[in-house]
């Protein structure tokens, strides 16, 4: 192909060959070399079965990527080079057999100076991928002292020595394959006077209420010169001629915006979003701007340090998940799939995800997305669960990471924190080396802490930071996993500790950043991987696909505390995602009535990489799961609950108000039978004031007879409304009659059903199904007797065979009797 402009792009269809010529195919590029041998039937789908022991041995092989481009002499002279987005990990660069780059950060842009390798004609790129499992081992042999990793997380050893997402070495959530690859961009460009390296912005307040937007430009030029500089934001324009040097010269220049609209967090206020862009001759960079303030609050009060995050003068109460890459092979990631998962996530009310920092620091686009949907970001740095070097050469590599990062992301008005790492303060105390050493492995992650901190503030001073998450507070390297009094908290005796759910009530988080608690996979998802014969909890397929030790049994030691055992395996999926839902609100309906104590609750976790039980609230795919529905209602701004003292003796109704205006609520209780019967209890209504968590009523608990559930709905003066049940001891103790259930549905021309759900009994935790992907308007509900609720259910894509099959569950007829 001939190039025509100074910006060649060498994505596309590239030559994959393992480095001893044992397979030779292509791939297509970005993309990762499993997907391609997946494409090209020299693997089977490592996601299926058990595949994933079958495809190890791509991760130990050297792969080689090469393709053609051709250049007219015209065209030569001049500085060229490479841009290489995301190289994963360890790398040589060939052209023409000339190296240009060797990498050793999937984090880190590659930007090579190629113009004494190019020729006229064709050209020869050559990337050589070192296997990361090599790398990783001839690393650690040369440390200093062994660099313990999380072998409960890590199957495939040593990937803390690699600057490479961490969950790629597998997790207790993650398969484990190490993928290799080029991700993102990848092109050959000829640079004019100068290229643009860097764009940083700050918000400067006036007194006046305008804004003053700092725009830091850092400019690379190959020689001394004039560079011409156009800078737009909406429709104020302006131009620079700048002189740079050779090598990069910074340029200041600052827009004054009289009259900013503000930027929100979802359900807060509008997502107001301007546009600034800055060009030179080579290049443009564009960055998606919104006027906010955001400040964490860290007082002293009388429990400890407060931990709140205010933006635009409010403190925001933050409702959310915790976020992992979207898929563990880059190849099957897009956009589509990505904004359908945030969008779940702002349709379940939440306003603020974690991205953790064992995988990717996300593209552009996504944090685009996050902008544009009002989602707040809690970014980690990435490092999670390990322990890390400390040597000059790694240190200095991820200074360079943290530089680069930071100026790329630092103008999105979404992120509001940065955070050091992920529990690295707790894995001093996980490995034998650093229980018996401390002081030595404690000095070594204090280094790499400060070097983290020092390059975030030295390229963008004005950005929040936190050590680590969790953390008590900066150079506390205490346990914040049970300490609730200042900082964040990951909160996991529930789960990890086998506590009941009523120990999420024992602890009051300043701010919950991480708690969970384990579902199995959607049917219609266990069916992609699973074949009839598979379809058992304790099947070597099933338990493949289930990454925590003791997940299977922890699921079904639960459900003997808490239910009867289900009657058949796809009921046994089913009832998990139920105890799912139920556990996490516990917490959240519990935390939540603190505030202001507690200003944020993120479970654990939003999304799956690939077809797993796991912690998960949408399936893998994007479906929601019985919990995600839940989370719709109890993450709603205004909320009631019905949580029980710890003595057992009352049942308070709280109500949360995480609006800023006054709300009336109007409670109704009902007492309701076994056999579905529904009486009138009592009734309350009361305000609650902006931002605030108060008591609305409180009912003894020998006010619900015995064989009687507590049921409740609500509706407040700006229009929320909601409903839910309680039971004083547990379901399994209940004599359920049964529901009665009964589905009737009509098609509607655009794809869309209809379902009427009706019940001549007490029908609990309905849930309703198909096999093709789509949302309903509701789910995971109840009905009592006589009661219909009619749900509308949208595919993701058309049914080629017609209106799907609907299945539905609920409590009763999960149990089998009756």
């Amino acid at each position: 192909m001939t190039v025509s402009t100074i910006n060649l792009d060498l994505s596309g269809n590239w030559q994959l060959a393992s480095a001893d010529q044992s397979h030779t195919l292509a791939i297509a590029i970005p993309g990762d070399v499993h997907s391609a041998l997946q494409a090209a039937g020299v693997i089977a789908d490592p996601y299926a079965g058990r595949n994933e022991d079958d495809v190890q041995w791509v991760a130990n092989k050297d792969w080689v990527l090469e393709r053609s481009f051709t250049l007219d002499s015209t065209d030569l002279g001049g500085s060229w080079y490479l841009d290489i987005e995301s190289l994963d990990t360890v790398a040589e660069v060939h052209v023409n057999d000339m190296l240009v780059l060797q990498s050793d950060n999937c984090f880190r842009r590659y930007r090579p100076d190629v113009s004494s390798a190019l020729k006229a004609g064709e050209n020869h790129l050559r990337v050589t991928l070192r296997s990361s499992i090599a790398a990783g081992a001839e690393l650690q042999e040369k440390q200093p002292f062994y660099i313990p990793y999380s072998t409960g997380n890590s199957p495939i050893p040593n990937g803390n020595m690699l600057r490479k997402p961490q969950c790629h070495f597998g997790w207790d959530w993650n398969i484990a394959i190490a993928p290799l690859g080029i991700y993102g961009v990848i092109a050959l460009r000829k640079m004019a006077a100068a290229r643009i390296e860097h764009v940083v912005t700050k918000q400067v307040p006036q007194a006046n209420g305008a804004i003053h937007l700092q725009v830091t430009v850092t400019l690379h030029a190959a020689e001394p010169g004039i560079v011409s500089l156009d800078l737009s934001l909406d429709d104020q324009k302006d131009h620079l001629d700048c002189a740079v040097n050779e090598g990069e010269t910074v340029v200041t220049h600052v827009f004054s915006v009289e009259k900013p609209r503000l930027w929100w967090p979802a359900g807060s206020g509008e997502q107001a979003l301007s546009q600034l862009v800055l060009s030179v001759p080579s290049n443009s960079v564009v960055r998606q701007i919104g006027f906010r303030t955001v400040e964490l609050i860290t007082d002293k009060d009388e429990a400890g340090n407060r931990f709140a995050f205010r933006i635009n003068g409010r403190e925001i109460f933050c409702r959310g998940a915790n976020w992992i890459p979207a898929d563990a092979l880059i190849s099957r990631v897009s956009p589509e799939g990505v904004g359908d998962l945030l969008r779940s996530a702002v349709d379940a009310n939440m306003n603020m995800i974690r991205v953790w920092g064992g995988g990717f620091y996300e593209p552009d686009w996504f944090y685009d997305l996050c902008d544009r949907l009002g989602l707040l970001v809690w970014q980690d740095f990435m490092f999670a669960c390990n322990l890390y070097p400390s040597t000059p050469d790694f240190l200095e590599n991820v200074a360079a990471e943290v530089d680069y990062q930071v100026k790329r992301l630092a103008s999105h008005p979404s992120i509001a924190l940065w955070c050091g790492d992920n529990e690295l303060v707790g894995a001093l105390t996980w490995f034998e080396e650093s229980r018996k050493d401390r002081d030595r492995y404690l000095v070594s992650y204090d280094r790499l802490n400060r070097t983290v901190e020092t390059a975030l503030k030295k390229a963008a001073p004005h950005l929040l930071w936190w050590p680590s998450s969790p953390s008590v507070g900066v150079l506390n390297f205490g346990d914040a996993w049970h300490a609730d009094g200042s900082g964040d908290m990951h909160y996991w005796s529930v789960w990890h500790e086998n506590k009941s759910f009523d120990n999420y009530r024992t602890v009051k988080p300043r701010f919950c950043s991480e708690f969970g608690f384990q579902s199995y996979t959607s049917m219609p998802v266990v069916r992609q991987f699973a074949e009839a014969k598979d379809l058992n909890v304790a099947s070597p397929v099933m338990e493949a696909h289930q990454k925590n030790a003791g997940g299977n049994e922890r699921i079904a030691g639960t459900m003997f505390r808490y239910f009867r055992f289900p009657k058949d395996f796809a009921n046994f999926v089913y009832l998990s995602q139920v105890q799912q839902g139920l556990a996490i609100k516990t917490a959240v309906d519990y935390w939540r009535s603190l505030k202001p104590h507690c200003m944020g609750t993120l479970y654990w976790q939003l999304n799956d990489t690939w077809p797993v039980a796991s912690w998960a609230s949408l399936d893998y795919g994007g479906n929601w799961k019985a919990m995600h529905y839940m989370v719709r209602r109890f993450f709603q701004p205004v909320a009631v609950a019905a949580i029980p003292s710890a003595d057992g003796r009352e049942i308070a109704f709280s109500m949360v108000n995480d609006t800023a205006e006054p709300v009336i609520v109007e409670l109704q209780t009902f007492l309701v039978s076994l056999d579905g019967t529904k009486t009138p209890l009592t009734a309350a209504g009361g305000t609650c004031s902006p931002d605030r968590a108060a008591t609305l009523l409180t009912i003894p608990t020998a006010d619900v007879p015995a064989n009687h559930l507590l049921f409740w709905s609500f509706e407040a003066s700006n229009g929320m409304r909601g409903e839910g049940h309680h039971v004083t001891g547990t379901y399994k103790a209940l004599d359920l009659q049964p529901s009665g259930l009964s589905l009737a549905s009509r098609p509607f021309g655009d794809g869309s059903v209809e379902i009427a759900v009706s019940a001549t009994g007490l029908a609990l935790h309905v849930m309703i199904e198909a096999e093709i992907e789509g949302r309903y308007s509701d789910n995971a509900f109840d009905l009592t007797a006589g009661e219909t609720r009619t749900i509308r259910f949208t595919p993701k894509k058309a049914p080629a065979g017609g209106a799907p099959i609907f299945t539905s569950y609920d409590l009763q007829s999960c149990q089998g009797n009756g």
